[in-house]
C-alpha cells in the first residue's frame, strides 16, 4: 500500500489527499454578519453534528493553505459569536459553490450566489431561504488547531432553533432522504448524492446482541460463495434458528418435489435470501444440511 507521512509532504498535497479520503462530507452553508451588519455566507464541509444534549454542531473554517489568512466567516464569528448553519441539498449546491469564491469583504455573497436572506428568530445573522433546513446557533467556543496555513478552527455551535421545510417530511414527520436530497463533498470537484439509488439501509442492532462472526460455521465462512458483506449480514442476527425450526423448514422443503436439497443448492438459496434481506431464512438454508 502507498504510505504518506504528513510531515514529509507539502500541505497542499496532504490537504487534497485528506479531502479525497474522508468523504462524503455534509456541507454547512454558514451565514454570518460582521459588527457593521454586513452579510456573509460561505460553505464548509468540515462539518457534522456531535451532540444531541446539548445540541452541538461543529464546523471548521480552516486557514487558507495558500497564504495562511483567515476567512471572513471566522472573523465574523469571533466578533459576534452567532451563525446560521444552512443545510445544502442538490437544489442548492451550485449556488453554495458560487458563494465559496473569495470575494472582497464588502461584497455580499447572498447577491453573488442569488440567495435570499431571511431574518432569523433568535440571532442576528440571516438564514438562507433556499435551504431546506436552517439552524440558528450561538457559538460557545472556537478551538484553534494551529497557526499555519491549512490549520482548522473548530467552531462549537449550540443549536438554538431549527427551521425545517415541511415539504421534506414524510407522513410521520420524519425527514425523508428522497425529499431533502442531501449532497456530500468529496475530493477535487466531486460531490455525491444522498438520495435515490445511492441510498441503502442497514438494520440497527437491537438491544439483544448480534451473534458475531465467530458463531458462523467455518464451512460457511470459508465458502467462496459468501463475501465478507454476506457474512456480516449473517452475523447481525440475534440468534440462529433452533434445531426444531430448521427441522420444520426441512420437512416443508421435502414436500416440494422440485426442491433439491444439496448443500450447493441450499447455499445458493441462502445467498439469494441474504441479497433480499431475509437473513433468518438464509440461516435455515445454511443449517438444513
Amino acid at each position: 500500500m502507498m504510505q504518506i507521512e504528513p510531515n514529509k509532504i507539502i500541505t497542499k498535497d496532504l490537504h487534497q489527499y485528506l479531502l479525497s479520503i474522508i468523504g462524503p462530507r455534509p456541507i454547512a452553508l454558514a451565514s454570518t454578519i460582521d459588527l457593521n451588519g454586513n452579510k456573509n455566507v460561505s460553505p464548509f464541509s468540515f462539518f457534522n453534528i456531535f451532540s444531541a444534549n446539548p445540541p452541538i454542531a461543529i464546523f471548521s473554517p480552516a486557514r487558507r493553505v495558500r497564504n495562511n489568512t483567515k476567512k471572513d466567516t471566522l472573523s465574523n464569528i469571533y466578533d459576534t459569536k452567532e451563525v446560521v448553519i444552512n443545510i445544502v441539498n442538490h437544489e442548492l449546491v451550485e449556488q453554495s459553490s458560487i458563494s465559496s469564491n473569495e470575494y472582497p469583504k464588502e461584497v455580499d455573497e447572498f447577491i453573488k450566489a442569488g440567495l435570499t436572506p431571511i431574518a432569523s428568530k433568535k440571532i442576528k445573522p440571516f438564514r438562507v431561504k433556499e435551504s431546506p433546513v436552517q439552524i440558528e446557533c450561538k457559538v460557545n467556543d472556537i478551538i484553534e488547531l494551529g497557526k499555519n496555513g491549512g490549520a482548522g478552527n473548530l467552531v462549537i455551535c449550540e443549536v438554538l432553533l431549527i427551521h425545517i421545510d415541511k415539504n421534506i417530511l414524510d407522513e410521520d414527520k420524519h425527514i425523508d432522504p428522497n425529499k431533502i436530497k442531501l449532497v456530500g463533498r468529496m475530493g477535487g470537484n466531486w460531490y455525491s448524492k444522498g438520495f435515490g439509488e445511492a441510498l441503502f439501509q442497514i438494520t440497527k442492532p437491537s438491544r439483544e446482541l448480534a451473534i458475531g462472526f465467530e458463531k458462523i460455521p467455518n464451512e460457511i465462512k470459508k465458502n467462496a460463495l459468501f463475501s465478507k458483506k454476506d457474512l456480516s449480514k449473517l452475523a447481525t442476527i440475534n440468534q440462529v434458528p433452533s434445531k426444531k425450526e430448521v427441522e420444520s423448514f426441512r420437512k416443508k422443503m421435502d414436500k416440494d418435489n422440485n426442491s433439491k436439497n444439496s448443500q450447493k443448492n441450499n447455499f445458493l438459496k441462502a445467498k439469494e435470501c441474504i441479497k433480499n434481506g431475509n437473513i433468518e431464512q438464509a440461516w435455515k438454508y445454511l443449517l438444513i444440511n
